[in-house]
């Protein structure tokens, strides 16, 4: 099998979901901006949650659950944009 430009980037972003511990706990730019101004409090809650802050339900290892939970948003975001990619591929040598 002939490795191709994406494959290394996959390898590349699960490398860097290995490396997820290691983020700042600091708020993001928008959260910390919605602390500042006093509207945090505001904000509603997201309809569903899949990976409710970062860290995967039901593992006891914080670090392993953050780590797993970069794994699979990862894998998820690539699964969903190389599908995209191929089936606009494939309209595409249809026309």
């Amino acid at each position: 099998m002939r490795l191709k430009w994406w494959h290394g980037a996959l390898i590349f972003a699960l490398f860097l979901a290995l490396l997820s511990p290691l983020a700042s706990s600091f708020p993001d730019g928008l959260e910390r901006v919605a602390e500042d101004k006093g509207f945090l409090e505001k904000a509603h809650e997201a309809i569903f949650n899949l990976i409710p802050d970062y860290v995967m339900p039901g593992v006891g290892n914080e670090i392993l659950a953050t780590i797993l939970s970069a794994i699979i948003g990862t894998l998820l975001l690539f699964g969903i944009g190389y599908g995209l990619a191929r089936v606009l591929k494939a309209k595409k040598d249809e026309a």
